[in-house]
């Protein structure tokens, strides 16, 4: 994230967009990326807290083994990156650059560590399942075996998200300092990318799961539209990394949905669970 683009090459020169004199756009070109940063914590939150909740309660009635270490060290780190995502764009919204800029090297240490983590959990949390589901009380077995292909669904996701956020935040990282437009545009998207794993537990919205993704794929789309929105009126286009990051998950998209629930990739999830 960075200062917005100058409006004008020189003086009197041409403005690539139309509201460059408006102290109210200047006001949103300044904010609205905290405004994304929040919204972006907001549904985190809306959707965990709740959920976690429900699970602590259902280990405490052992009809769940309890949450793995990988678990508390995952939440962490995501909450970490995402104070960190709202602190960046903070410190650009009132002109401390210098401070942005040496506080942005913590991504590279908590993007790696992120999709680390993400790697030990979804295989931790299925075996821990599988588990339960063979071999656990009766009243675990029976909550827990119609469990597992919905986890080997969402693998899919998991897969997903591990690829694309480490591809579109890397974009991010290298376009620091040298393209700001994309670099905080990206930042944000490559976020984006991550957040089905609490839209998924929002279970009062409508929804396509378990048949397929679609909807999730729909509402992380409808979760940058403000910025994507703001971003054409106030330019009058639209930015590239909109098309690089459009285009890419769209194409993984199809991919997940082709497919989501076959035979296919559940016997290819087990293998790569390995049980």
């Amino acid at each position: 994230m960075a200062t917005v683009a100058t409006t004008s090459s020189s003086v009197g020169g041409p403005r690539p967009d139309v509201l460059s004199g408006t102290p109210r756009a200047h006001a949103v070109d300044r904010w609205i990326y905290v405004a994304m940063a929040a919204w972006f914590i907001a549904i985190v939150l809306v959707a965990f807290i709740p959920d976690s909740l429900g699970r602590i309660a259902a280990i405490q009635a052992n009809q769940r083994p309890p949450f793995p270490l990988i678990a508390h060290v995952h939440a962490v780190l995501m909450g970490s990156f995402l104070l960190l995502l709202l602190a960046q764009t903070v410190l650009v919204a009132t002109g401390r650059c210098q401070f942005h800029r040496r506080l942005g090297l913590t991504a590279m240490v908590l993007v790696p560590a992120l999709v680390i983590a993400g790697l030990i959990l979804a295989p931790t949390t299925y075996h821990g399942v599988w588990n339960g589901a063979h071999f656990g009380p009766p009243a675990a077995q029976a909550a827990l075996t119609p469990v597992l292909p919905a986890l080997e669904n969402i693998l899919l996701l998991q897969i997903r998200i591990g690829i694309l956020f480490s591809l579109f935040l890397t974009l991010a990282l290298r376009a620091r300092g040298e393209n700001a437009g994309l670099h905080k545009r990206m930042m944000f998207l490559g976020t984006a990318v991550a957040l089905p794993a609490a839209i998924d537990r929002m279970w009062w919205l409508p929804t396509t799961l378990p048949h397929n993704a679609v909807a999730t794929d729909l509402y992380v789309v409808a979760a940058v539209l403000p910025m994507f929105a703001w971003d054409v009126v106030r330019n009058r286009s639209v930015h590239r990394a909109y098309w690089v990051w459009g285009s890419v998950y769209l194409v993984a998209s199809v991919v997940v949905n082709m497919l989501w629930d076959t035979p296919g990739w559940h016997a290819t999830a087990q293998r790569i669970y390995g049980v």
